[in-house]
């Protein structure tokens, strides 16, 4: 995530509580994710620098946006063009997703081995996790080499390190001291 997170967060929590209030959450995601998509595009990015006026920078974007945005998202355009806040529209997409994992109780968790997992040992990674975190667990599986043997999972801000090469790394550390 970018310096604008923080900044990002109340405008993504508020869309969020106004879609599942008005139960559109899907179509809330959609809406955030084409946004900033547009936000992200060079002349966009250009006109978010500049020093056009709040309301012209609004109804451009609101323009560009088409009837990808409802009325509430148009609003919402103009409430972060008045707060020039519109840069933040990749981290509000980003929160926003969050937030509907947590509403779901899902969690995407890295897993990355030495080797290529197979499916039964995804599977069992997958149960242990979902049993561990008390979430459905989605995994997106790499591969790196250099671990030499083992797994590095990551799940949010929880890190399980059971690779060789972390092993290796600790026992010369402890060596060392």
């Amino acid at each position: 995530m970018s310096e604008w997170t923080t900044i990002a967060r109340p405008y993504a929590k508020a869309a969020f509580d106004f879609a599942v209030e008005s139960n559109t959450i899907a179509q809330w995601q959609e809406m955030l994710v084409f946004a900033a998509e547009v936000s992200q595009n060079d002349t966009v990015k250009y006109l978010l620098t500049g020093s056009l006026a709040v309301e012209k920078l609004a109804e451009i974007f609101n323009g560009v946006c088409g009837e990808q945005l409802d009325q509430q998202g148009q609003n919402l355009i103009k409430v972060l063009a008045e707060n020039r806040r519109l840069q933040a529209l990749p981290d509000i997409s980003i929160l926003f997703n969050k937030f509907k994992s947590d509403l779901d109780k899902e969690i995407d968790v890295d897993i990355t081995s030495a080797v290529k997992l197979t499916k039964q040992q995804q599977t069992d990674i997958s149960k242990s996790l979902e049993t561990r975190l008390a979430r459905k667990v989605k995994l997106n599986c790499s591969v790196d080499p250099e671990l030499i043997a083992g797994v590095l999972i990551k799940a949010g801000d929880t890190v399980i390190d059971g690779s060789l090469r972390s092993k290796l790394n600790r026992l010369s550390d402890a060596l060392q001291a």
